[in-house]
């Protein structure tokens, strides 16, 4: 697995792949937070919070996620190299697992410099430090935990296909459901009690860890969704075997 690992992250980052999505994912945070007028401007907002940039990531991060897992399955079905790579003396779960931690490392490495926008608010607060900090990291532990399960969505989704465009698509619409899907749904009370409804997608979840409470069924929310894309992932790697 950690072989599979390193593979991946030598690949991100020995060709234009690795740079380019760090890159797009800090310039549209960077110009919606500060420069573009809208709802999104913490300047115009006049609060020293960074409740705008945990508003917006989700919504970068349901195509951003997809564009950088839609080829881990999908480009080695695609060049046959798949098949090999099942030989080798490893578990179809650590194959999973190798392309899946690949991806998350990446996407993980493209969040921490937005560290710096918490010195910045909490330097622009009136007085200086007037910053939520217990609902910060809140946030940003519920955005590792949304991150984590929108990677295995996009492997999954790539596991499904050997055109990246495909699973680059499914990956984006399996995303976009379980975030906003369901919250939509609930607004129509079709299915019963619309809390409930509400609770089976994950943007009830992140905003509850946004608070600055980690409660453990958002947790256990989060680690559930990824554990079931992640099996669906190497349930389907075993079927090219048979």
């Amino acid at each position: 697995m950690i072989a599979i690992l390193k593979k991946e992250i030598n690949t991100f980052f020995a060709s234009p792949i690795g740079y380019l999505v760090i890159a797009v994912f800090l310039l549209l945070n960077g110009l919606f937070l500060w420069l573009f007028k809208g709802e999104f401007n913490i300047l115009d907002n006049g609060f020293a919070d960074l409740s705008s940039f945990f508003l917006l990531t989700p919504w970068i991060l349901v195509f951003l996620v997809p564009a950088v897992t839609m080829r881990s399955f999908a480009d080695e079905k695609k060049q046959g190299t798949l098949e090999l790579l099942l030989t080798k003396p490893i578990s179809h779960l650590n194959i999973v697992l190798g392309k899946y931690l690949g991806a998350l490392v990446l996407i993980i490495i493209a969040l921490v410099p937005t560290l710096l926008y918490v010195y910045t608010i909490s330097k622009l607060g009136n007085p200086e430090g007037n910053l939520d900090l217990g609902s910060v990291m809140g946030s940003y532990f519920g955005l590792l935990f949304l991150v984590a399960a929108y990677t295995a969505i996009g492997v999954f989704a790539s596991s499904l296909s050997d055109n990246q465009i495909v699973s680059f698509i499914i990956a984006v619409f399996i995303c976009f459901f379980f975030y906003f899907g369901f919250e939509g749904l609930s607004n129509y009370n079709l299915f019963g009690d619309a809390f409930y409804i509400e609770n089976l997608g994950m943007e009830s979840h992140f905003k509850s860890m946004s608070r600055g409470v980690l409660d453990t069924r958002d947790i256990i929310y989060f680690l559930s969704i990824t554990a079931l894309f992640i099996t669906g992932t190497t349930l389907n790697i075993k079927s090219v075997n048979q």
